[in-house]
């Protein structure tokens, strides 16, 4: 389906993306920590939120 080149390409772009986004992470990782403090809990509110939409619809169907 894909070519031989279309899935080398596909590698090394995937390679180097994943390079990038863990040298920026790594670079900002300190104003993280400083601005995002105690998002963790927000995200696990979203997923209890989700998940209790999720036991509803189950229940009531």
């Amino acid at each position: 389906m894909f070519s031989e080149g279309q899935i080398t390409f596909a590698i090394l772009f995937i390679i180097g993306f994943s390079i990038l986004l863990a040298i920026a992470y790594k670079k900002d990782y300190k104003l993280h920590q400083q601005y995002y403090k105690g998002s963790i809990w927000v995200l696990l509110a979203f997923i209890c939120f989700i998940g209790l939409i999720a036991a509803i619809k189950y229940y009531f169907i």
